[in-house]
């Protein structure tokens, strides 16, 4: 059984949020289109308490975008955003979600940054999706939203990892770098996985 994946299309990855993806409001009536072609659709959403460790705000001597370790992990220092409980963190009001049948919350442990539905970057915690999907059957996922570049791109990487066929629904994301995002498509096409 096939399943979308909805990821991260929130206020604040969209134009006039904190960390816009250029052009990230374009893929929501795509979005809203497809949700139909499938039996199970699920969102995920970044929901970061205020003093998360990615945020660069928390780093008084580096700026947004610099990478610096955490825990072992290089970690992108990020504006804040998508904070939970503001309007950044809520789902863009043009996405249709009806036919969204779970929630995946991400980011919410202070010390760890969560770009996957699946795990957050350490591996440490996992959200429940891998659960949720073998449980309905599903051993095929479509991923699209928002970044294809991290957040997309993890995700879609974790579900190879896991066992799931997997693609990126190419008009259904928007990149925040286009040329790391390219050599990101490399590896996940020799890895097995799919641009639908």
């Amino acid at each position: 059984m096939k399943a979308l994946i909805i990821v991260d299309v929130q206020n604040d990855f969209l134009p006039g949020g904190s960390l816009a993806v250029p052009a990230g409001d374009e893929i929501i009536e795509l979005i809203n289109k497809i949700q139909s072609k499938y039996e199970i659709v699920v969102a995920t959403q970044d929901w970061h308490p205020a003093n998360h460790k990615s945020f660069a705000s928390m780093h008084p001597n580096h700026e947004v975008f610099n990478v610096i370790d955490c825990n072992g992990y290089p970690q992108t220092l990020w504006p804040n955003h998508c904070v939970q409980g503001t309007s950044g963190a809520d789902f863009s009001p043009a996405l249709d979600t009806n036919a969204v049948q779970t929630i995946f919350r991400k980011g919410m442990d202070k010390n760890v940054d969560s770009y996957s539905g699946f795990f957050d970057n350490l591996k440490s915690r996992n959200t429940g999706l891998d659960g949720f999907m073998k449980s309905k059957g599903v051993n095929e996922v479509h991923i699209c939203g928002l970044a294809a570049d991290f957040c997309v791109y993890f995700t879609a990487i974790d579900a190879l990892d896991l066992g799931y066929k997997a693609a990126i629904i190419s008009k259904g994301t928007k990149a925040i770098d286009k040329d790391s995002y390219m050599k990101k498509k490399e590896f996940f096409l020799q890895k097995g996985g799919l641009f639908i």
